[in-house]
């Protein structure tokens, strides 16, 4: 508000004008701003990435517990990997993060809200990168100390077995942290699930089918050929970071297996993309 002087009558009386802002101009920078407060008041999204990071920490040391409890011997020492071990919760919490991504637009789609925010940006696609960038920063950021506390609580139950590594053994920092890289492109692949269907039920259910349907079914073909192909699966390809020395046999090389699980991320987000684009709310 303004305050303006008019003279009338021989005095002076305040006259209070109001004052309009210009329109800001839609930009990419202010539309994730908005997308990490929506994140930030979402509580369903907030108990989800809570979930995340509880299954991250929590089954990793419960699972050291055990095979503490358990040790292997013979060949199965030999080939024993305590960081895996402690950074197995992310198999479940690939799902609440999955889930987080998803209801990041979900949510809008179900209530309505999704029209007021294409209002606001015509354009749509800025709103979908906004979504995108929002989820990898925010889960990354919130794994790191999850898959930390994961790493050295477990590793801490397995040296009373004598099979504890440290942190700064070759490969093992490239997992834990490369464990919160995979987690964030898990957000981002269920956040352009639920931007492709629209749905909350129909994406999680999609993820799951991702995740796991797609690895269970390569499982069931015999031979070498079946093995062959659950190493492209996406979470056996992504989940191949979590380990020091992956097996060639089974699985991907850690950056090539995390590549294509992006790689199955992209392709979601462009189908999304392209399905947003077309302008039907």
């Amino acid at each position: 508000m303004t305050t303006l002087s008019y003279h009338q009558h021989g005095h002076h009386q305040p006259a209070r004008l109001p004052v309009y802002s210009l329109p800001q101009r839609v930009t990419q920078c202010r539309v994730i701003a908005a997308e990490w407060i929506k994140l930030r008041t979402q509580q369903s999204a907030l108990w989800a990435g809570a979930g995340a990071i509880g299954l991250t920490a929590g089954f990793g040391i419960l699972y050291a517990a055990l095979l503490a409890a358990r040790p292997p011997h013979g060949a199965a020492a030999a080939a024993f990997d305590p960081t895996a071990v402690s950074l197995s919760g992310i198999q479940l919490a690939q799902i609440a993060v999955g889930v987080l991504g998803a209801m990041l637009i979900t949510s809008e789609y179900g209530s309505g809200m999704i029209r007021a925010t294409f209002a606001a940006v015509p354009r749509r696609l800025p709103v979908l990168w906004g979504k995108a960038a929002v989820a990898l920063a925010a889960v990354f950021a919130a794994s790191v100390p999850a898959v930390l506390i994961a790493f050295f609580a477990g590793q801490s139950v397995l040296a009373k077995v004598g099979l504890d590594t440290s942190f700064g053994q070759p490969g093992v920092a490239r997992a834990v942290l490369g464990s919160a890289a995979y987690l964030a492109v898990a957000a981002v692949l269920g956040l352009g699930l639920g931007a492709l269907l629209r749905n909350t039920a129909a994406a999680v259910t999609s993820l799951f089918g991702l995740l796991f349907g797609l690895q269970l079914l390569a499982g069931m073909i015999p031979g070498s050929a079946g093995v062959t192909l659950e190493k492209f699966m996406p979470s056996t390809a992504g989940q191949a970071i979590a380990s020091v020395h992956p097996d060639p046999g089974t699985s991907l090389g850690p950056w090539a297996g995390l590549g294509l699980f992006a790689g199955y991320t992209v392709i979601v987000l462009a189908l999304a993309a392209r399905r947003m684009s077309r302008g039907d709310a």
